[in-house]
């Protein structure tokens, strides 16, 4: 007498993919830990369908878990399965026939070629919230005997994958309440509002544009140090009175603004668009407005005195090297005493 099987009975769609069956389920979370096994990290990476475990980024996406119970979002995990399975469609019509039951046995080896890090977040997550284990993630299940095809499985999972673009990311992203500030920002600086590219860190050489999200990002960042415990709406109102009357002394930005020079011509002869310009100039006006919090506009006409041109010989060797600006820290921090130095603030910078 056979011995009896044990198995999973899986919901799932059946799919048609380069000739191959494949199935979509929705999993519960709480089953996850239990299906997908962790692979030891000590077999060779030749013997392995997956990169090893990054834990900080585990505790990253289990900290994204938590603070979102609500409206996390998760793409579906693919995986492989190692045994003989069986599917039974729910009727024999054409879309009854689409859906049905996946029978896979219990000694099945499953296999993640794209979502390791996901299962081992909702695994962490799981302990400190339970009740997300009721909750489901999309799974997609490959028939793979043997393992053969797992490895290239996820070499073509990952080999078109291309990271969000830090400034969309900061266009995106509404929980971030820096992102969401700079956004404000921004809407309310002319100059910044027309002249800034949302959707690439990067400026492509024919843009019009003369900034990046993430430049302006950072250097409002930079500029606001000092009044993180501010209300919303004043570092708004402060950050854009900045910008703003930065903008009226820089007259290349407004020059642009208007159409009548180049955003081309401006970015590859001058420096005042550059990051490491801009992240200088918010680091600058963190410091000017806490030493005169009552009139700092009226000490920002020296700007309008800086030789802003590459062929300045004061960039050379400080902030430019082979005809190229440098974006390193110690580079922003020269050029922040040099502006504070241009502005008062300082003594002389060697």
């Amino acid at each position: 007498m056979p011995a009896p099987s044990f198995e999973y009975i899986l919901p799932v769609i059946r799919g048609i993919q380069s000739g191959r069956e494949y199935y979509v389920s929705m999993c519960p979370v709480r089953l996850i830990p239990k299906l997908f096994v962790v692979e030891d990290e000590e077999i060779p990476p030749e013997m392995r369908a997956q990169r090893t475990l990054n834990s900080s980024r585990v505790a990253e996406i289990g900290k994204y878990i938590l603070n979102n119970p609500k409206n996390y979002t998760f793409s579906a995990i693919t995986a492989s399965i190692d045994a003989d399975i069986t599917f039974e469609p729910i009727g024999s019509e054409a879309e009854a026939r689409k859906m049905g039951r996946l029978r896979v046995p219990m000694d099945a080896k499953f296999t993640i070629n794209d979502g390791n890090h996901r299962r081992a977040a909702f695994e962490l997550a799981l302990k400190e919230n339970p009740e997300l284990g009721y909750e489901t993630v999309a799974v997609v299940f490959f028939l793979d005997i043997g393992l053969k095809r797992s490895q290239q499985i996820f070499s073509d999972l990952n080999r078109y994958a291309v990271h969000l673009d830090p400034s969309l990311n900061i266009l995106y992203d509404r929980r971030d309440q820096n992102a969401e500030l700079v956004r404000e920002v921004i809407k309310q600086v002319k100059v910044l509002r027309t002249l800034t590219d949302t959707e690439h860190s990067t400026l492509p050489a024919r843009s019009g544009k003369l900034f990046t999200l993430t430049s302006i990002y950072n250097a409002t960042l930079a500029l606001l140090a000092n009044d993180q415990d501010t209300e919303l709406r004043r570092q708004i109102e402060l950050a854009a009175g900045y910008w703003n009357t930065v903008s009226s002394y820089l007259p290349d930005w407004e020059l642009v603004l208007q159409r009548k020079i180049n955003a081309g011509e401006v970015r590859r002869d001058y420096i005042h668009t550059h990051p490491t310009t801009l992240a200088a100039l918010g680091d600058a006006g963190s410091v000017l407005m806490s030493l005169y919090p009552e009139n700092w506009e009226k000490h920002l006409a020296g700007l309008a005195q800086i030789d802003w041109s590459r062929s300045n010989p004061d960039w050379e060797g400080r902030i430019l090297s082979k005809g190229g600006v440098s974006q390193s820290r110690a580079s922003v921090r020269w050029m922040s005493a040099y502006i504070k130095e241009r502005l008062g603030m300082l003594m002389p910078v060697e």
